[in-house]
């Protein structure tokens, strides 16, 4: 599996808020509904800070509206089952799921969970991925079961392209999935 590294994933977000103008999200608790046709809800480790806001970057120079839990000023300030009953809800309100699988989110009970919810919604509709991230390219520590999620990867070929790869090998491009 080719994946993104931490540091070339940064790089093409970075590059994306260039083009577009945009700065990084900070860690406010706001929300705001974009007027984008897909939306993805983001699975991710709070502990990947700086990494949900440069996935939150990508997506968005995509067109992609992206839900943040911790961005959600409705969320509880400490988790309990009301969380766990409006992150359900997110998962099937989001057209799509991407679980931002860095070594953080696969050790994450509430990731595995989130990936759970993601496949029983989303799987059979093809509306569910993964994005893995490495700390370099020997390093990611993904389980076996990520492997069934097609997964987000760069195109080696075109720079500024991006495709999603099923475990079947097939591959389209990140546009065309988002999009479907």
């Amino acid at each position: 599996m080719a994946i993104f590294t931490k540091h070339e994933f940064q790089a093409v977000a970075l590059d994306i808020s260039r083009k577009k103008g945009q700065q990084f999200v900070n860690e406010t608790r706001t929300f705001s509904e974009s007027t984008a046709r897909t939306s993805v809800f983001l699975s991710h480790s709070h502990h990947d800070k700086v990494l949900i806001a440069q996935a939150k970057t990508f997506f968005e120079g995509l067109g992609i509206a992206v839900y943040v839990d911790w961005a959600d000023s409705t969320m509880p300030e400490q988790t309990n089952g009301l969380t766990a009953q409006k992150i359900k809800r997110q998962i099937q309100k989001n057209d799509k799921f991407v679980l931002l699988a860095t070594n953080n989110a696969i050790s994450s009970k509430w990731c595995n969970w989130e990936v759970g919810i993601g496949d029983t919604y989303k799987l059979l509709s093809d509306k569910i991925c993964i994005l893995p991230l490495a700390d370099n390219r020997n390093t990611w520590e993904g389980n076996e079961y990520l492997q069934i999620y097609p997964r987000i990867e760069a195109s080696e070929l075109l720079q500024d392209y991006f495709k999603v790869i099923y475990p079947d090998g097939r591959s389209v491009s990140i546009n065309d999935w988002l999009n479907k």
